[in-house]
């Protein structure tokens, strides 16, 4: 759901006792990085009048959240996103609560079961990073993309988890038509991704067919939205030779049920 504009919000996500000597500004820089939890991009009008302050202190806020990485602002629409450091934090974060050990064995389940080689992907805004990977044993494979960051719409990983994304906010990482593509067979528009995902929201997995790197096929099955601080999700990539629509189509019940079985130990 939307949240109201209207006004500023005090406490909001507050948990704990209130500071005895409390900071304004730490804490409305604070409360910006909540509002960002809940939205892809922030305008400084919508900032200002989030916190209750004038333009002139919302933008001296940015700038501070911007000079340390936490956000960056969109050359083109002025807007501001997360920003690596805290893409960096959440993905400490996700670490810590070990969330890729936790993974791990559904991974090698799923390359035992298909010889080929598996990943896990994170969403990043628009793009997907590869933050675990095992490859397959066979003499022709695909190597692993560990550490990796692609265009998530030119990859199954990232169509997966953009189609648990709701329309309006697809919209918003998305706001022009146009995309930049990595091969010939990549999506180029957002018209084609839209469609694209609606096909995957009724299969319950995406396919990627030679369009994050020439050779490559692949299939992938994302975890539940808003289930961990960050979304995931399984992937399996294999050279175009040995994939055909059965292959797909039994790499994707078999990532759809790992990732239910998966899901339940997040709770």
């Amino acid at each position: 759901m939307k949240k109201s504009m209207a006004g500023p919000v005090d406490g909001a996500g507050s948990v704990g006792p209130a500071p005895q000597y409390p900071i304004e500004s730490v804490d409305n820089a604070l409360k910006i990085l909540l509002l960002l939890g809940e939205r892809d991009d922030l305008r400084l009008t919508e900032v200002a009048e989030y916190l209750g302050v004038a333009s002139s202190t919302a933008h001296r806020l940015l700038a501070m959240l911007l000079y340390r990485g936490f956000i960056r602002q969109d050359a083109r629409s002025k807007a501001y996103l997360p920003g690596t450091a805290l893409t960096a934090v959440a993905f400490s974060i996700l670490q810590r609560f070990d969330v890729r050990d936790t993974m791990r064995p559904f991974l090698l389940r799923a390359n035992e079961a298909l010889a080929e080689t598996v990943h896990m992907g994170m969403l990043e805004g628009t793009t997907v990073r590869f933050v675990d990977a095992i490859e397959s044993p066979r003499a022709v494979r695909v190597a692993s993309r560990l550490g990796q960051s692609m265009p998530a719409h030119c990859t199954s990983t990232g169509k997966a988890m953009l189609a648990q994304l709701p329309d309006e906010e697809l919209r918003r990482l998305y706001p022009h038509e146009r995309l930049e593509g990595l091969t010939p067979n990549s999506l180029r528009t957002r018209s084609e991704l839209e469609h694209a995902i609606e096909g995957i929201r009724l299969r319950g997995y995406a396919v990627g067919d030679e369009e994050s790197e020439e050779g490559v096929a692949s299939v992938a099955v994302a975890f539940p939205a808003r289930r961990l601080p960050v979304q995931i999700a399984f992937n399996v990539a294999v050279p175009v030779g040995r994939m055909d629509r059965a292959g797909e189509r039994r790499m994707g019940e078999l990532l759809a049920q790992l990732v239910t079985e998966a899901s339940e130990l997040l709770h």
